[in-house]
């Protein structure tokens, strides 16, 4: 078997010990490595090899069910692991991770760097892999793929700035825009959903939708990334990505392939599709807020939060409206929403289908609901269908009731997090589920358009007590078509009780 580095910048920190780590221990617990992976991680904390082992160690074991916990499988992957102290900022440390990685794998020609560090380093690092000799546009005799983390870019500008840059080191093809949300076996489900399932595609259009909601949400704030959220934000840490992503597979044709090409085709084809916003667009379509202390919960303002500034105007909500303008869309609105201190944590899709136009059982006294298609991402994972039904007794009294579907009805959902598909997608040259330049640029064509106006304008920051579903002005997207889904956690039985 081949052997592969898998070479962690940013291998000290959040990211590495809580998702990359007990991803890869997956991997190879369950004998799913294509290669052998030796794994560096890089970083500037003091660690010796050892002691890094024991301090990623300890963390997977409150990671990993108990009896999924094998003391010999888990010694057996620490001693592939080693660490390698540097500054990553200093193209002169770059000369000491070659040398280290010469001396651990002398033989290994096939590299994976996976970019776990803050993205102001994005710009940096790929030109110091090249200028070190760890990559070389000349030697396509092993393999050099590249990982890198959201936001890819700020900006439309420094989205086109960082393409260049890496595209200088890496073939396009090399390079992993990793998404996790694509990881998630809900989100996936998505297209299982709608293209082998032929009662919904004849109506899954302009003809019979009325609108689309997707609430990807939390119940905590920035925590420990107040720092990097203050220079981020709603919009650019959830909605120019995650969420877009969500949108693209309710909306896409379905792809002639579910492979590289095809997959990821017909993904930049909606993203083409997004109706440009104008200023007064912006003004009324887009809303942004920030949570406020709530006291009565014990929840305090996001201006407190440690490394937030205190007099911030970083928005930790936003809801907007998009129109697509393509034949199967035309005229239908998508609201987005996400926001942190809501609730509860959930993320779903709703598909609120048209009301009927024709109503023969008046006499029942009660007017029907439109029907509607709920998928849930997380908590609680599945669908369901409500339907309209008649009450037993005299008259045509009508109740809407669901048909359900959850997970566990196919058997236990896996516990291993999306960051495992990915890095074994990754692994196996399979970018499918990995975002494409061109998907990037596109999407931030339409937002870029928004940051501008936020820049150039006196916009409206809503405060909204930590806990509640965001300010009320959220609400005035609608226009006076329906209003927010707010969700239980739990997806079914929400008429007899609702779990915040």
């Amino acid at each position: 078997m081949e052997e592969i580095v898998f070479v962690i910048f940013g291998g000290s920190g959040d990211l590495t010990r809580r998702k990359l780590i007990p991803a890869l221990y997956n991997l190879y617990r369950e004998k799913r490595y294509s290669y052998n992976v030796g794994i560096i991680g890089v970083g500037r904390t003091q660690y010796s090899c050892q002691s890094y082992r024991d301090y990623l160690k300890d963390f997977l074991a409150k990671q990993i069910r108990e009896d999924e916990w094998d003391e010999m499988s888990v010694d057996s992957f620490f001693l592939g692991v080693h660490y390698v102290i540097m500054d990553q900022t200093q193209e002169s440390d770059y000369l000491i991770l070659n040398s280290n990685i010469q001396n651990l794998f002398p033989a290994c020609n096939n590299f994976i760097f996976y970019l776990a560090t803050p993205p102001v380093l994005y710009e940096k690092i790929p030109l110091f892999l090249k200028s070190s000799g760890l990559i070389s546009n000349s030697d396509k005799s092993g393999i050099r793929r590249v990982v890198v983390e959201k936001p890819f870019g700020y900006d439309l500008e420094s989205a086109l700035k960082l393409d260049i840059i890496f595209k200088k080191v890496f073939d396009e093809d090399s390079i992993y825009r990793i998404d996790h949300f694509l990881g998630k076996e809900t989100v996936q489900n998505i297209l299982v959903l709608r293209f082998a399932n032929s009662i919904f595609e004849p109506i899954w259009n302009r003809n019979y939708v009325d609108r689309v909601e997707i609430t990807a949400v939390e119940n905590m704030g920035v925590g420990n990334r107040g720092g990097y959220y203050d220079g981020a934000g709603a919009l650019r840490d959830m909605v120019q990505n995650h969420l877009v992503q969500l949108l693209s597979l309710i909306a896409m044709e379905p792809p002639r392939a579910f492979n590289e090409k095809e997959f990821r085709d017909e993904t930049v084809k909606v993203y083409k599709s997004f109706r440009q916003l104008t200023n007064e667009d912006i003004e009324k379509s887009v809303i942004r807020g920030q949570y406020i202390s709530s006291p009565i919960i014990g929840k305090r303002a996001y201006r407190e939060e440690k490394g937030v500034d205190p007099k911030s105007h970083t928005e930790t909500f936003l809801a907007m409206k998009i129109f697509i303008d393509n034949w199967r869309w035309e005229g239908v609105p998508f609201y987005i929403r996400t926001g942190k201190e809501m609730p509860t944590k959930v993320t779903e899709i709703v598909i609120h289908f048209k009301k009927t136009p024709y109503f023969p059982f008046l006499g029942g006294k009660t007017i029907p609901e439109a029907n509607q298609l709920v998928i849930r991402i997380q908590p609680n994972e599945g669908a369901i269908l409500k339907l309209d039904m008649k009450v037993p007794g005299p008259g045509f009294k009508l109740k809407q009731v669901s048909m359900d579907f959850t997970y566990d009805k196919l058997g236990i959902l896996p516990t291993e997090d999306a960051y495992t598909r990915l890095i074994e997608d990754c692994l196996n040259g399979d970018s499918t589920l990995f975002t494409r330049s061109d998907a990037v640029i596109e999407s931030w064509k339409f937002f870029d358009k928004i940051i501008r106006f936020w820049k150039e304008n006196d916009v409206p920051l809503y405060g909204y007590p930590a806990g509640t579903w965001g300010p009320p002005e959220s609400e005035t997207i609608f226009s006076g078509n329906g209003n927010w889904t707010n969700p239980c956690k739990n997806l079914i039985n929400t008429d007899l009780y609702c779990e915040l």
